[in-house]
């Protein structure tokens, strides 16, 4: 099927960026969200994002022009029911997940494809509280979505394979790489990324390195653009702690059992940049570590 209109639920740091550059990529974009301040806010964020790729000559005036024309907002969900596509990107948390998709079901063409940009939680499990297994998907976009060129495509068991590649093409179509991962718990980048962020917590956590010896090392000795730490307070240690938690209940291996100081983090609300406390204090001008 011709995928055109495509509806995208959550307009927080991953749904602008997926708002972005799908509108920029051509497609009209209904993007929805509980609260009108964070709709507003997204479409305010994709509007500076958009003028920061004119400014370094990576669009032209008239494709920003097009790309903000192209994105209309809602507060109500059942509005994406005509959509061609779906790509939900609300909190990752299991439940929030299947109510919206529960609430959508009823409105939906029969030939509209639902996926989610979940970091973690099986897409055969969310799939099955939909009247369209097969039409299912995990479509996971990396952040920051306009830079990063990563899409992983993840298949349910029931997925067929026009829809996977339905989704396929369109990942083309952003111009961004797809990468096909079967349907385990976090699936391939945070697989492999999320136990070194956690085995970076546990090394701050006994003490064998201060947060900028364990940053300044893995950026300089292996050649990593941020630290872990960093990286950590640029995800959100909520999302690291609920994707550890994933992979801890999912493969039932203690080598993933989240660290403690990651969950006292989360328990005193110090998420990272999005609270302005993390490993990092980010209030100042410089952000200056915690621990």
């Amino acid at each position: 099927m011709a995928i055109e209109k495509v509806g995208i639920v959550g307009a927080g740091q991953m749904g602008n960026g997926i708002a972005h550059v799908f509108a920029l990529a051509g497609y009209d974009v209904l993007m929805t969200d509980i609260s009108a301040e964070a709709l507003d806010a997204a479409v305010a964020l994709i509007d500076r994002n958009l003028e920061r790729q004119v400014g370094k000559d990576l669009i032209s005036a008239d494709d920003k022009a097009a790309a903000l024309g192209r994105i209309a907002t809602t507060q109500t969900l059942t509005d994406l029911g005509p959509t061609d596509l779906i790509i939900e990107a609300a909190t990752e948390r299991e439940t929030v997940k299947q109510a919206i998709f529960e609430d959508l079901v009823p409105h939906l063409k029969p030939e509209t494809i639902l996926t989610s940009n979940t970091s973690s939680i099986s897409i055969t499990r969310l799939a099955s509280r939909t009247d369209r297994p097969e039409k299912f998907m995990g479509f996971h976009f990396m952040n920051p979505v306009p830079i990063m060129q990563l899409v992983e495509l993840i298949r349910g068991i029931a997925t067929d394979e026009a829809t996977f590649k339905a989704c396929h093409g369109v990942v083309e179509r952003l111009g961004k790489t797809s990468a096909t991962a079967e349907d385990f718990p976090a699936f391939i980048v945070n697989r492999i990324l999320m136990p070194m962020i956690n085995e970076a917590i546990y090394t701050l956590y006994e003490g064998v390195g201060s947060v900028k010896s364990i940053d300044t090392s893995l950026k300089l000795g292996a050649n990593h653009p941020m630290g872990p730490l960093e990286l950590a307070d640029f995800i959100g240690l909520d999302t690291c702690l609920a994707i550890m938690n994933v992979l801890h209940d999912g493969l039932a291996d203690t080598k993933y059992r989240p660290c403690p100081l990651l969950t006292k983090y989360v328990e005193a609300g110090w998420l990272g940049r999005k609270t302005k406390r993390g490993f990092y204090d980010y209030r100042g001008e410089e952000p200056v570590p915690t621990r």
